[in-house]
């Protein structure tokens, strides 16, 4: 018998893995689906700290030396594990408080996108922080793992921001691509967002099916029971949703991402990432 698909939530040892949990429990309490803590620990990353002991030593040297390394690397990695399992007890726990019954938990060493792409046919939605344990250091304000992994998935990916506020209205930036319509049917069939107003939100240049576009998105939605407020609002998408966002005060957004190519995201930027910046509310992404 094939398991009920999870809600996966990853998590790093970060002060915004709380805001993952508390994301990750709504949503598996929304959609009464298995949820699961996973914490990846970069192997590459752990043993990094190591000094550099080559140079020109003698063979018996060499051998104890090895010994050495190896036996501190074994301490590193059981460190490592014993933390890893009391900070996702914490989060269980935090999981359970919020009225999750049995949430479970997982520990692994690997590469995040590897990992998740792994554990993809068991997910129904990932759940991630949009910045990890580096953010304090870099002040990126996108985490260097959010482009990488959504570009790698497709199943939703909800990547949640600093601090937990249970979302009461959602917008969807709808521009009538394949991944905005999905969004739309997935906002109509799933309990997720049931009783929320939707806010059906197209910008950018006014293309000749527009209007027709906009109307299929919010006659789905009505039909399905949802109250629907549509608007076509001409100009930069990242300015108009951020500025709607707040005007509307909506509590989480949907919309398409990375559509185009990494190299041409290098070269030109992508708008996905422009908005992820611009947003300050959790952001379903949809491939």
């Amino acid at each position: 018998m094939k398991a009920e698909p999870k809600i996966l939530a990853c998590v790093d040892q970060s002060r915004y893995a709380e805001y993952v949990a508390d994301y990750a429990a709504w949503v598996a309490g929304r959609v009464s689906a298995p949820l699961e803590f996973l914490h990846v620990i970069d192997r590459h990353q752990e043993i990094s700290d190591s000094k550099d002991h080559s140079g020109a030593i003698g063979i018996d040297a060499q051998e104890q030396l090895l010994e050495t390394l190896s036996s501190k690397d074994e301490s590193r990695s059981k460190e490592a594990r014993e933390r890893g399992r009391l900070f996702l007890n914490g989060l269980r726990e935090r999981a359970v408080a919020a009225g999750i019954q049995t949430p479970d938990v997982r520990q692994r060493y690997g590469q995040l996108e590897e990992t998740l792409k792994e554990q993809e046919d068991e997910v129904r939605m990932f759940v991630l922080g949009r910045r990890g344990r580096s953010a304090d250091q870099t002040q990126r304000d996108i985490g260097r793992h959010v482009e990488r992994t959504v570009r790698n998935l497709r199943k939703p990916i909800l990547t949640v921001t600093e601090g937990f506020k249970e979302p009461r209205r959602a917008m969807i930036a709808f521009d009538g691509s394949i991944a905005t319509r999905d969004g739309v049917k997935l906002v109509a069939r799933s309990p997720l967002f049931k009783g929320m107003p939707i806010h059906l939100l197209m910008s950018g240049k006014d293309g000749q099916d527009a209007a027709k576009q906009l109307q299929w998105a919010k006659s789905k939605l009505e039909k399905a029971g949802f109250e629907t407020i549509s608007q076509h609002i001409p100009g930069d998408a990242e300015t108009v949703i951020a500025r709607e966002v707040k005007a509307q005060s909506i509590d989480i957004l949907l919309m398409g991402a990375y559509s185009h190519s990494p190299l041409r995201s290098l070269f030109m930027g992508s708008k996905t990432t422009d908005l992820l910046r611009s947003a300050t509310i959790p952001t379903l992404l949809l491939r």
